[in-house]
């Protein structure tokens, strides 16, 4: 299977907005409950460093990074946020475009990339492990959801090559 991956524009919103709803679905993705409309997601996420996976005119995945502090001297650290669609899942296109965003990331300056996962995903914590991500944190009952707590793991990935 051929994928391509390419920057994000507005008119892939429907189809970005559709694989967020899945992750959104399996209770293991976000906290989140509802999609954003593209203005709230547009204005929360940099405008660099935002990817999709391309197979067969089918967008079957994105990425992007979310600054974690207004304040300048996070200036170099950004959260990953990364969904496949169901029918891609299992096929690495996940670790296609976390690979490419780590590369546009060290590009732009980012010297951290963190990901805050559920330990239910066993599988998105192992693609993140394997691409230089380390567990860096354990935070118990971070949030609710539906009425239950949940944990999270915070793990961590230092540029080799960005160092400011």
């Amino acid at each position: 299977m051929r994928v391509l991956v390419r920057p994000i524009t507005k008119e892939d919103w429907h189809s970005i907005a559709g694989i967020y709803r899945q992750g959104i679905e399996t209770g293991n993705a976000t906290f989140e409950t509802e999609i954003p409309t593209w203005e709230k997601w547009d204005s929360a996420h940099l405008e660099s460093c935002r990817i999709v996976a391309v197979c067969d005119n089918d967008i079957a995945g994105w990425a992007a990074l979310v600054p974690v502090s207004a304040r300048r001297v996070y200036s170099g650290v950004a959260e990953v946020s990364i969904y496949i669609a169901d029918k891609y899942r299992g096929m690495k296109i996940g670790s296609r475009l976390l690979e490419m965003l780590i590369k546009q990331s060290e590009i732009e300056g980012f010297w951290t990339l963190q990901a805050v996962i559920f330990p239910e995903n066993i599988a998105s914590i192992r693609m993140h492990q394997n691409l230089g991500f380390r567990q860096v944190g354990y935070r118990e009952k971070i949030g609710k959801m539906n009425g239950k707590w949940r944990n999270t793991i915070l793990l961590e990935r230092r540029s080799r090559i960005t160092d400011k």
